[in-house]
């Protein structure tokens, strides 16, 4: 008879990877916000009030256009009030250019 062993924590604690992103809405916008798991965050944006943004659920359909992975969630947050801050002629940019990613990780 095997005896049961019960699951061993990991060496290494698991780390989830926070994001920074866009999504256009149906009205061409776009509107920035952090996430571990940024396509199911689009999904809340479009599909459940209660966990989307208001700016985002009255111009909804809006699909993730844009991405990046960060370091933590201090950086997701500081990097996501500068993409909020930025017009939206510089957040197409960072759509098209990695080189606008760079400058806003390094201004």
């Amino acid at each position: 008879m095997q005896s049961k062993q019960t699951p061993q924590p990991s060496a290494t604690p698991s780390t989830k990877q926070w994001h920074v992103y866009l999504v256009r809405c149906a009205d061409g916008s776009l509107y920035a916000g952090i996430s571990l798991a940024p396509e199911r965050r689009c999904i809340e944006h479009n599909q459940q009030r209660s966990r989307a943004s208001r700016y985002v659920w009255a111009r909804r359909p809006a699909y993730l256009v844009w991405q990046r992975a960060v370091a933590n969630h201090s950086q997701a947050l500081k990097l996501e009030i500068q993409l909020k801050r930025l017009t939206k002629t510089k957040k197409e940019q960072l759509l098209e250019q990695d080189a606008a990613w760079l400058a806003l990780l390094n201004p």
